[in-house]
């Protein structure tokens, strides 16, 4: 006899041995979310980024005199595709307990994260010259007279 109070799984499930996708979803319209990045780890160099974190005020300092960056384990950066904005956004990932917790990226976060470039550009380069090397002529020669 089948007992009641126990749900029954289906074979198939019981028997799934390949990962399911990422429960990744949209936070404005809950569609499923298409990574379309690398994930770009965040650290922290800061003792008040950890106490954000939840770690007291003397080991967050201990920790960052100790080491001076802290890799943040379940936190990163990643751009994500969704079908219903039909836009891309770069968003705050968070994993705790198999979930994921989304929220745009702030600006604040690109200077926590590794191999990601500047969004506005490096401050030692002059406007001119980042102009002058966007600017690009035909057949993708740079525009100046005598070439």
């Amino acid at each position: 006899m089948i007992s009641e109070d126990k749900p029954r799984r289906r074979r198939c499930d019981r028997n799934r041995n390949r990962s399911k996708r990422r429960g990744v979803f949209c936070p404005i319209h809950g569609c499923y979310l298409d990574s379309s990045s690398a994930k770009y780890s965040l650290f922290a160099h800061e003792p008040g980024q950890l106490q954000e974190r939840g770690m007291g005020r003397q080991s967050a300092n201990l920790v960052v005199a100790t080491y001076g960056t802290v890799p943040l384990t379940g936190e990163w950066l990643e751009c994500f595709w969704c079908k219903a904005c039909e836009r891309v956004e770069w968003y705050h990932v968070r994993l705790k307990d198999k979930t994921y917790n989304l929220s745009v990226a702030p600006v604040e976060l690109w200077q926590q994260a590794t191999g990601v470039l500047n969004p506005n550009g490096n401050p030692s380069v002059g406007e001119f010259t980042r102009r002058e090397a966007r600017m690009k002529g035909v057949h993708g020669m740079k525009t100046y007279n005598f070439l």
